[in-house]
């Protein structure tokens, strides 16, 4: 009797959905897949407790499990007479099949009550500062308002529907039978795509123009999604790509046509822009914490599985493209060199000892929160985590690390973004080590998993809007556009590094192996931040310049 796990030995056992394959003798046999009330005799597809038992009479010993057999034969002597008469029994609890059963419904009820915990607390924060907060001048602009809401209203829909894919993108490799390093090369496809369109983004933008990119972007992020619904590995890739270069359009096109609308047509005040980004970080959390709990709903009630999040998300991508093709005028700027921006960008970079302390911290942290969106399904899901309810939990926390950072930063506490920067660096650090330990092969802990994820999406929080209060105050404008393209190679690098290096090493140790020299690569950019501590820690530049709450640009 063996047990196989995805992609090993396809044509043994059968299939007892979500991808995992359970002990098989070469045949579908009835005593098969008897279980203590949770399989039935038949038709065990659409099962996600990955805890299975089976014993009948038929079955001979030499049959069994060796760890049904030890543990029946050692522990529970009376496990044979149950089994004689017809009757299923429980494993030992050193058995892992065991140990499924009891982590299951416990890891299934902490992701509930840590999602509605943390919900509560978003909520509690975001209130009290709505109520001390006095309505601003913006807010009182009628043509502004509208303004805003023809804005917010694609805008919006373009990014639910990129989060809406989210919590199942690796379920749903995984349901299509690929092994872990064909996965892992599916997301360095996508990280390499982000990093090319990413660097021509801007130019490809202004030639466009703006409001046709915001078209382009729905048309291309839709054939992703229609990609997932195919199992054919090449036409995955394809999807991968289209993935990147939608990402690069939705991180650059919709941000400039607001940005020259608001100044160049509208002529409203450029301090008001602030104040538009600032809520739309905001409602971006939002959104991606009810994205997580949608995914789950029709990823469980369409009938579809995993790939039902992407068919949903085609109508909000089709419905934004349509509002921006209505509602928004065109607009294109002057486009500067490729090669003279990233010329600028390079010297800006090497002369500025903070610029460059700043690039190694965002090279080094976010890569690690790369291979982190690439780790966590495969180390929650086995448990029975519910995804969809995990990463609203994920998102939650980070929105809640996002209201401490303002709260931080205002006039009671006073606190400076270098200081929540290296708190931020502090906790990932933490976490990781938290990770290697509960990660250990046979000894996975997977509520302790879940709390570390937890403590980095709160730790995200806090770094976001601390890196880009940082960058706008040690990056020159002009130069912005160059600077950024330098971080970005590095970061993508290091996350391609890793996931080539997990795809190479034993499924078992593999992560936990990953978790350590992520864990080596967040000491390192503690040493970076520290280092950059030193250098401006008398810089009156880079302090808070009010006791009021900055708005902040949102990083997403």
């Amino acid at each position: 009797m063996e047990v196989t796990e995805v992609g090993e030995e396809a044509n043994r056992g059968d299939r007892l959905g979500f991808g995992r394959r359970c002990c098989s003798l070469g045949s579908s046999s009835p005593w098969l897949y008897r279980t203590a009330g949770i399989f039935p005799e038949q038709g065990t597809e659409e099962k996600k407790i990955g805890l299975y038992f089976g014993v009948a009479q038929q079955a001979s010993k030499s049959q069994r499990s060796r760890c049904h057999g030890r543990a029946a034969s050692k522990a529970r002597p009376r496990g044979a007479t149950a089994a004689a008469h017809g009757r299923p029994f429980l494993t030992h609890s050193r058995c892992p099949e065991f140990r499924a059963l009891v982590v299951g419904p416990t890891m299934l009820v902490t992701a509930y009550l840590a999602f509605v915990g943390l919900l509560a607390s978003c909520l509690g924060l975001e209130l009290s500062r709505c109520r001390a907060k006095p309505p601003g001048r913006a807010c009182s602009n009628p043509s502004f308002l509208r303004f805003q809401l023809d804005f917010y209203q694609v805008y919006f829909l373009a990014l639910a529907a990129d989060w809406l894919q989210a919590p199942y993108l690796y379920k749903l490799y995984q349901h299509y039978y690929f092994l872990e390093g064909q996965i892992a090369i599916l997301y360095v496809c996508g990280l390499a795509s982000t990093v090319l369109f990413g660097l021509v983004a801007s130019s490809l933008v202004d030639w466009l123009g703006r409001k046709n990119s915001c078209v382009l972007f729905s048309l291309t992020y839709s054939l992703c999604c229609l990609t997932k619904l195919s199992q054919d590995y090449f036409v995955l890739l394809v999807g991968r790509a289209l993935g990147g270069l939608s990402t690069a359009l939705l991180f650059s096109a919709f941000e400039a046509w607001y940005i020259h609308e608001h100044v160049e047509r509208h002529d409203f005040p450029a301090e008001w822009i602030p104040a538009t980004f600032a809520r739309a970080a905001f409602w971006n959390h939002v959104l991606a914490v009810v994205a997580g709990v949608t995914a789950e709903a029709v990823a469980s009630w369409i009938g579809l599985g995993p790939v039902a999040p992407f068919v949903a998300a085609i109508p909000l991508l089709a419905l934004a493209g349509a509002l921006a093709l209505r509602n928004w005028g065109e607009n294109y700027d002057r486009q500067r060199a490729f090669s003279r921006t990233c010329a600028g960008g390079l010297r800006c970079l090497l002369s500025d000892r903070r610029v460059l302390l700043l690039g190694t911290i965002q090279a080094l942290f976010e890569s690690v929160i790369f291979i982190f969106v690439f780790l966590w399904t495969p180390v929650l899901d086995p448990h029975g985590a519910p995804l969809g309810i995990v990463f609203s939990s994920f998102m939650a926390a980070s929105l809640l690390g996002s209201s401490l950072y303002r709260i931080a930063t205002s006039k009671r506490y006073h606190l400076q973004p270098m200081h929540l920067l290296s708190l931020a660096v502090l906790i990932v650090v933490f976490s990781l080590f938290m990770l290697t330990f509960s990660t250990s092969p046979g000894q996975e802990s997977p509520v302790e998993s879940f709390i570390a994820f937890l403590l980095i999406e709160l730790a995200c929080g806090l770094y976001f809007p601390s890196m880009s209060f940082l960058r706008r105050k040690v990056i020159p404008e002009t130069e912005q556009a160059g600077v950024l393209n330098w971080f970005r190679v590095p970061l993508h690098l290091l996350a391609c590094l890793g996931l080539l290096v997990l795809h190479d090493s034993d499924r078992k140790t593999g992560t936990r192996n990953m978790f350590s020299i992520c864990s080596a690569v967040m000491v390192m950019a503690l040493l970076a931040v520290v280092g950059l501590f030193t250098v401006v820690r008398h810089d009156a530049e880079l302090r808070v310049p009010s006791p009021t709450e900055e708005p902040y640009a949102p990083e997403l």
